[in-house]
Parts: C-alpha cells; sequence; structure tokens
C-alpha cells in the first residue's frame, strides 16, 4: 500500500469512506469505535517512547515488554481496520484478532503477575509517568470496549472484538503494576478518607 496524498478533500463535508468505499457520517459509532482503537494505539506509541526513555529499567526489561507492546499496536491496527469494515465486505487473507490473540494477553498477564505482590488496596494512577500513561491506555480501552459492546448490538463485528479489548485493558492494568515494580516505586493506594473533605487549608502562605 503506498500513500501519495495525505489530504483528499473528500471529507470536508462531515463524512468519510469506510474499507469498503461506503461513505457514513463522521459521527457513525462504528467510526467512533474505531477512531477510538486508533487513539488507544497512539497512547501505547506515548508509553513505549516513555519505556525507552527511562534509564532505571533494564535494557532486558525494556526489551521484552517493548516487543509486547509493539505487537498489540500491530493488533490494534488489524482491529481498527476489521471495524473498518462491514462483515459482508471482509477479504479472505484478512487479518483479524481472535482467540489466539486473546489467549496469548492471558499469558503475558499471568507473566507480568509472577514478579507481583497480590492487590490488596485499589491502586490511584501515578508515581512514574509510565505507571500513569499505562493507566490512561487502560481507560481508553475500556472506552474502545463499550463502543464496541454498543456497535455489536447495531450490527454484525468480530465476535472476538469485545474480549480482546476487555483483556487488552487488564494487560495494561497489570503493566502498569510491574512499572512501579520493576523502578522500584511504591504504589499509590486509595484512601478512602483520602478526599478533599479531609484536607486542612493553611490560612497562611
Amino acid at each position: 500500500m503506498r500513500i501519495t496524498r495525505v489530504y483528499t478533500k473528500t471529507g470536508d463535508k462531515g463524512t468519510t469512506s469506510l474499507a469498503d468505499g461506503s461513505r457514513v457520517s463522521k459521527t457513525d459509532l462504528r467510526l467512533e469505535t474505531y477512531g477510538t482503537v486508533d487513539e488507544l494505539n497512539a497512547i501505547v506509541g506515548l508509553c513505549r517512547s516513555t519505556l525507552i526513555e527511562n534509564q532505571q529499567i533494564s535494557s532486558e526489561e525494556k526489551t521484552f515488554i517493548d516487543e509486547w507492546f509493539e505487537r498489540i499496536q500491530n493488533d490494534l491496527f488489524n482491529l481498527g481496520g476489521d471495524l473498518a469494515t462491514p462483515i459482508a465486505s471482509r477479504w479472505e487473507s484478512m487479518v483479524v484478532v481472535g482467540e489466539f490473540e486473546i489467549t496469548h494477553l492471558e499469558q503475558m498477564i499471568d507473566r507480568l503477575q509472577l514478579d507481583l505482590a497480590p492487590l490488596k488496596e485499589f491502586v490511584l494512577p501515578g508515581g512514574t509517568r509510565l505507571n500513569a500513561e499505562l493507566h490512561q491506555a487502560r481507560t481508553v480501552c475500556r472506552r474502545a470496549e463499550r463502543l464496541a459492546v454498543e456497535l455489536q448490538e447495531q450490527a454484525e463485528i468480530n465476535s472476538q472484538a469485545v474480549p480482546f479489548l476487555n483483556r487488552l485493558s487488564d494487560f495494561f492494568f497489570v503493566a502498569s503494576r510491574w512499572v512501579q515494580h520493576s523502578l522500584s516505586v511504591p504504589e499509590t493506594t486509595w484512601k478512602k478518607s483520602g478526599g478533599l473533605r479531609d484536607l486542612t487549608i493553611s490560612k497562611s502562605t
């Protein structure tokens, strides 16, 4: 595939083409769903950049988890293309996510869990930049999942899309915890009484 022109002007009136050439509004739920998958892909790219720039994570650990992130990006691109293609317009050799990818995500989660202590409290995003970015990936993945659930109630889509996104969000959560462990940074836990109502503000500056 070669892209020779970035702008086509075909979407200037608020419509865009699906993979089969049919045109829909840019507010169409299908477009919103695969657009959110694209947004998630961009966030994973940000996570990868932060990972590579981090000087405290060993090169061995960086290599093994960055490969996972890259493969996830490829699968997200495949998923976006799948969601942009009505089922009737799929082609024979089209690559789509399925049970194989879901099983691999479960294996990846299990591998990271080996390094982690059992979770006893809810955790808050933050502590390190990469942790916060992985939580952002998790929440956007959940939004993509909700949109995919809504879309499959209106149209036939890949039946493995929702399970894949569900398992992927679990992966991002565990990966966020693994990052803290690798950096020896304590996780920030949720405190029920730690909100603004119990904050004392001094009158002095």
